[in-house]
């Protein structure tokens, strides 16, 4: 393997298209600021929730009428759907940011099970994706890489609940809503790089047979 390894273009793409992209970005972020300025405007959590909803709807018909994959618009309009449910049957705006802080305890969880059990969940993602397979587990250098970045994306997890779960708790909607926008894609997007930045100098095991 060569040591001059900075990282396929090709990777960087497929990478960041798996961890959603600018489109998926835009699917899953916007309707949560939406909501937070609705609920500002009207003072009702229904016509906050039903704005929010209608967006992702808007952006799943713009995926279709372009004949683009609607996964992530689906997936956005599914996960503010339950928001909204949360919201509304507690009749709490600040309900509506729960789903989102239980995901995080979620995924904070399986990132750190999954990297004490050597098996870091970002590489189970990645892998098949960047045409490894499994073969990054044979591979020390490409393990370490894997786990060291699963220990970021737990932080990041880390980070979310410890800062989201008390303005929760305490029925802080504006603080709430103000540190999702915040947690969400400026985090985020830091995180993508940094989780580049790793993997890039460390080369991709390729499986036995492979021609690149």
């Amino acid at each position: 393997m060569s040591t001059a390894y900075e990282g396929h273009e090709e990777d960087r793409a497929k990478i960041w298209s798996a961890l959603g992209g600018t489109r998926g970005l835009l699917d899953s972020g916007l309707p949560s600021i939406v909501f937070l300025i609705a609920f500002n405007v009207a003072h009702s959590v229904k016509v906050a929730a039903g704005a929010a909803i209608l967006l992702s709807l808007i952006f799943a018909v713009i995926r279709l009428v372009e004949r683009d994959t609607i996964q992530h618009a689906l997936s956005g309009i599914f996960g503010v759907a339950i928001c909204a449910a949360f919201a509304m049957y507690s009749h709490s705006a600040s309900g509506f940011y729960l789903p989102s802080i239980i995901k995080n305890a979620i995924f904070l969880a399986l990132y750190v099970v999954g990297n004490l059990a050597n098996f870091p969940i970002i590489g189970l993602t990645l892998g098949p994706i960047l045409g490894e397979n499994m073969e990054w587990r044979k591979n020390a250098p490409r393990l370490a890489v894997y786990k060291k970045v699963g220990w970021l994306w737990a932080g990041m997890f880390a980070i979310r609940i410890a800062i989201q779960l008390p303005l929760y708790l305490a029925k802080q909607v504006n603080l709430l809503g103000t540190a999702n926008i915040f947690l969400g894609y400026p985090l985020y997007l830091v995180v993508i790089w940094l989780t580049w930045q790793s993997l890039r100098r460390v080369p991709a095991v390729k499986p036995l047979g492979s021609s690149e």
